[in-house]
């Protein structure tokens, strides 16, 4: 089946050997998410709130780059340098989406890249 690669300037940039998603079919596989801000490529100021909205923010941009939204979202991980956070993760998970929810992982993770206390990744089924 061919693939297509996703990009868009309205999620951070690829800091790694990968894509910001990949298209199969209909359905994409949204790459990890850490709360970098597009324009500056520079971690979001604030606190662990600030860095989980940075993060589905980045997944919306992404989602609706290969023409879907978060709504369209059928599984979710999330890995957190500490565990203390998912209370907090799914109070703003619930402003970002709605029933029916996706299916969704939470790991506790030691550490993430540029010291995130977040991140996220993605799979999407785009409607035909």
């Amino acid at each position: 089946m061919p693939r297509s690669v996703i990009h868009t300037q309205q999620a951070p940039q690829a800091i790694g050997t990968y894509s910001q998603a990949v298209k199969s079919g209909n359905t994409v596989y949204l790459s990890g998410q850490i709360p970098l801000v597009p324009e500056t490529m520079e971690m979001v100021e604030g606190d662990m709130e600030a860095q989980v909205r940075r993060v589905f923010d980045n997944l919306s941009a992404v989602c609706e780059a290969a023409g879907g939204s978060l709504a369209d979202i059928i599984k979710l991980n999330i890995f957190l340098t500490d565990l203390g956070h998912f209370p907090l993760v799914n109070q703003v998970m619930a402003e970002y989406f709605r029933e029916p929810y996706p299916a969704r992982a939470a790991v506790g993770v030691a550490a993430l890249p540029k010291d995130a206390g977040v991140e996220m990744d993605a799979v999407l089924v785009l409607n035909d």
